[in-house]
């Protein structure tokens, strides 16, 4: 099986009901699986430290889910149109990666969630794009054949799937939302098995 990583951040949750959507449309993709992983929080005390292993959820990323994978999926909870700053951290820490071209001619796509309608999710799905575009990956969309992209009254767009949370940050992804990830998860698999054979 190839593995595609999903790779995400998620504060509240929102984030990580999208990226297990994601990983449901890649693993029904034949011959392909999903690796979900993340990342530390960043914390403002300079000796503090994440546990090795988190409490729950995805395990920590390590520079051999970079290696190992043929895709990766990249998910962050919106930072005033940018993406939050435990991804950028990680992002900012793949300069060996970069300069070795580990994940050079690979597929990604990017996802995110934010609290307001018009809370950056786009500028924050183009943010997550600059250091895949770096690293020299493919970058992969949502197209607008898939109909719920035209139909949604919540998150999605053509950058890649997203989720409005809300202010009080409800996990729930609306229909929509969930036929998109899945689909997102889908085309990525689907690619990044034509790319690897």
């Amino acid at each position: 099986m190839s593995e595609i990583l999903v790779l995400y951040y998620s504060h509240r949750g929102s984030v990580r009901a999208l990226a297990q959507q994601i990983a449901r449309g890649i693993e029904s993709t034949d011959g392909a699986t999903a690796r979900l992983r993340t990342v530390p929080k960043v914390s403002p005390v300079c000796v503090a430290s994440a546990p090795g292993i988190p409490a729950d959820g995805a395990p920590y990323v390590e520079a051999a889910d970079l290696d190992e994978c043929v895709g990766l999926a990249l998910g962050s909870p919106t930072r005033f149109g940018n993406m939050a700053a435990p991804m950028k951290y990680f992002w900012d820490s793949t300069a060996a990666q970069w300069s070795s071209a580990t994940l050079a001619g690979k597929p990604a796509c990017v996802f995110t969630s934010t609290a307001s309608a018009h809370g950056g999710q786009e500028s924050t799905l183009l943010s997550m794009m600059l250091p895949l575009l770096h690293h020299g990956m493919l970058v992969v969309g949502l197209p607008y054949s898939e109909a719920a992209l035209s139909s949604t009254r919540s998150g999605g767009t053509p950058y890649g799937a997203s989720h409005l949370a809300g202010a009080e940050g409800t996990q729930t992804l609306s229909e929509e939302e969930r036929q998109l990830a899945f689909a997102q998860g889908r085309r990525l698999a689907t690619i990044a098995m034509k790319l690897s054979a």
